[in-house]
């Protein structure tokens, strides 16, 4: 070791690379979005995961085709199951909604199996996203209530990206 660090042309060598190392690390802290975007990549996912979770009455969902932070575009045919008590004559709301979880589209789907029952009702239907504004909107689940009573409304709202 003595004959390493004895040697005056290794320390300034090794003092050259101290600075370069310093020099480097303050460039790249500089620019974190270029040096660092796999680790900035990975905390935009989790928020994003996060931000993409079904709320409203999620238990009575049992399936649905699109999933939640999907990006969708077009036509989409979908297909899902709910616990029964959403269907009115075989209908079931699907709606979309903007990002303030306001109505842009009202459409619906159909029951494909027995509808008058307490357990999961399948249904399908398409969706069609041409016309809406890109970005973060929800698909709302809603039962067909024909009461219009607002006590008894029920809801799954689904986060999705338009592209």
């Amino acid at each position: 070791m003595d004959k390493f660090f004895g040697s005056k042309l290794n320390t300034v060598l090794l003092i050259v690379l101290i600075i370069l190392m310093v020099i480097a690390i303050k460039v790249m802290l500089k620019d974190q979005d270029k040096y660092f975007s796999f680790f900035n990549q990975q905390k935009t996912e989790q928020k994003q995961n996060s931000t993409y979770s079904i709320s409203g009455n999620k238990d009575d969902l049992v399936s649905f085709s699109i999933s939640p932070g999907q990006k969708v575009k077009g036509l989409v045919p979908f297909e899902g199951a709910v616990k029964g008590g959403y269907f009115f004559e075989a209908n079931i709301l699907i709606n979309v909604l903007d990002m303030n979880q306001k109505l842009i589209k009202a459409g619906h789907a159909t029951a494909t199996g027995e509808w008058m029952t307490a357990g999961p009702v399948s249904f399908a239907g398409k969706l069609d996203f041409s016309d809406i504004a890109k970005g973060l909107a929800y698909i709302q689940i809603q039962n067909d209530n024909p009461s219009d009573m607002r006590e008894n409304d029920k809801f799954i709202v689904i986060p999705i990206v338009i592209e």
